[in-house]
């Protein structure tokens, strides 16, 4: 995935005293696509992740096609935390992104109040199925473009007309390695739902 590198904290942060709202978030995408990356960069926990390595036995079940290079994989699922603010915590849950695993999705889904569609644009048919179960469950989200070494071979236009999204849907563009650009993608999903909020109230 390039030389890029986390931008883990230097210190992991305790939960202010002050905070009161817990939001769940689903991190969720194709195999391979970086949600453990995600959710292992931003949190500010050491996170709880359920990775193991891969072997024969998932030769010929999970598709590996331009994700050669992995070795591990998620079977379960991941969970870390993030504060945006001292009020405002993020509870982050990685679905794992094989297809044999999608049983515990729905149930990854109960009590989440918005979700992430992680986006490798080498695979971007396997997004479609995330999409369809967030669509199905009612649960906005928002779609965030794994750009794998610095890859540009499509707009998010092109990107959101390929996966048939409305435009009512945000994109943004992120590497899943950098602390940084992982909370943007979480700032940005806090303002779909804030943004929706609103306007569910000025309708009533």
């Amino acid at each position: 995935m390039g030389s890029a590198t986390s931008e883990l904290p230097s210190q992991r942060t305790p939960l202010a005293d002050a905070a009161e709202t817990g939001l769940k978030i689903v991190v969720v995408g194709g195999f391979g696509v970086g949600k453990t990356t995600l959710v292992r960069s931003v949190s500010e926990i050491r996170p709880l992740n359920t990775e193991e390595v891969m072997t024969q036995a998932g030769q010929g079940v999970d598709e590996t096609a331009g994700v050669e290079r992995k070795t591990t994989t998620t079977v379960a699922f991941d969970f870390g935390r993030i504060s945006l603010n001292d009020r405002m915590v993020l509870y982050l849950f990685g679905a794992p992104g094989q297809e044999r695993f999608w049983f515990l999705w729905d149930r990854l889904f109960s009590g989440t109040l918005g979700a992430v569609v992680l986006v490798d644009t080498r695979r971007m048919e396997d997004s479609w199925y995330a999409i369809d179960r967030l669509e199905h469950h009612k649960t906005p989200f928002v779609v965030a473009v794994n750009r794998f070494d610095d890859d540009n071979r499509f707009s998010l236009e092109e990107i959101r007309q390929a996966l048939a999204l409305g435009a009512h849907v945000p994109m943004i563009d992120c590497d899943a390695r950098l602390r940084s650009s992982g909370k943007e993608v979480l700032i940005a999903l806090v303002d779909h739902l804030y943004a929706m909020a609103l306007s569910q109230e000025r309708s009533q």
